[in-house]
């Protein structure tokens, strides 16, 4: 009944149709979201096994917990969509010719996210970072965008690719 109300009042008022093609303004692209998302997830997961380390856990402690799950399985999740809305509305022919593995490697990052988010271990988030990295890399290489690596400087002070902007 509404959307029906809706349609004979654009219809009415002669309002248009808005359309694009992409999920955001053009050219505008970073994996930087993604990493700072990867690192987040291995964050919670360090402040998830402080946690484990306690002998009991207050009712506090069990609210944090709760927390940190929940923050962890949506950074998780948000790597995946930065990474699927880059490859998706970014990556074309050019791209394929320049890095033909792409796909390939879009697609271990979709896995890895998805360990983040059904685990609690370290390595998983440290693999999701690392292949977010890789990512990054080859996303700036098509740019013509030269690339460094270094310490974060914040926690948890992971290897991070960033983009040599000079």
């Amino acid at each position: 009944m509404l959307h029906r109300l809706i349609g004979f009042y654009d219809k009415t008022i002669g309002v248009k149709k808005a359309s694009a093609h992409c999920d955001i303004p053009c050219k505008i692209y970073d994996p930087c979201v993604a990493q700072i998302a990867a690192l987040s997830v291995i964050r919670f997961m360090d402040l998830i096994a402080e946690l484990a380390k306690k002998d009991s856990l207050a009712l506090a402690d069990h609210a944090q917990l709760s927390r940190l799950l929940a923050e962890k399985e949506t950074h998780a999740e948000k790597v995946k969509h930065e990474i699927r809305v880059i490859w998706g509305d970014y990556i074309k022919q050019p791209q394929f010719d320049q890095y033909p593995d792409i796909n390939n490697l879009v697609h271990s990052i979709m896995l890895a996210g998805s360990a983040c988010k059904q685990g609690l271990e370290r390595e998983k988030g440290e693999k999701l970072l690392s292949l977010v990295n890789e990512f990054a890399e080859a996303f700036w290489a098509t740019k013509g965008i030269a690339t460094f690596s270094t310490v974060c400087p914040y926690l948890p002070e992971e290897i991070v690719v960033y983009p040599k902007l000079q």
